[in-house]
């Protein structure tokens, strides 16, 4: 029997070279980013930011893989994945990174041991208690 009201988390949305995108982008499913994105992106899925890609602004997902150019903040629910031609110039907060040989990053890095459905969740530091 079919499942009906869940959200279809299937959908590829894809944001082609010679694309340029000024403003916030809301979405549950994965994108690709091939084009420029000038703004904020938060979404559910996977994004993906291909060699001829750029973002500059904040980026929050589940998952990411950048090949390309991020000038922001990225913060990533489970696993960043730098590729070799990807250059990131901002701040980073995931659960676990991976960087290959080439990547550029200038920033600071904040990685948390728990993973998180959304990036937004990566949790912060109890404040310490007062002891007599």
């Amino acid at each position: 029997m079919a499942k009906f009201n869940e959200p279809d988390n299937t959908t590829i949305n894809l944001i082609s070279n010679g694309t340029d995108i000024i403003g916030d982008i809301k979405s549950n499913g994965d994108i690709r980013i091939d084009g420029s994105l000038t703004g904020n992106l938060n979404t559910k899925g996977k994004v993906v930011i291909g060699t001829t890609g750029k973002v500059k602004g904040e980026v929050i997902c589940k998952n990411s893989e950048v090949a390309g150019i991020l000038e922001g903040k990225i913060t990533v629910g489970q696993l960043l994945n730098l590729k070799a031609s990807s250059k990131i110039n901002g701040e980073i907060a995931t659960s676990k990174l991976s960087i290959e040989p080439g990547a550029v990053f200038s920033g600071n890095c904040k990685m948390s041991d728990t993973e998180s459905n959304a990036g937004a969740g990566i949790k912060e530091k109890e404040p310490e208690k007062l002891t007599k």
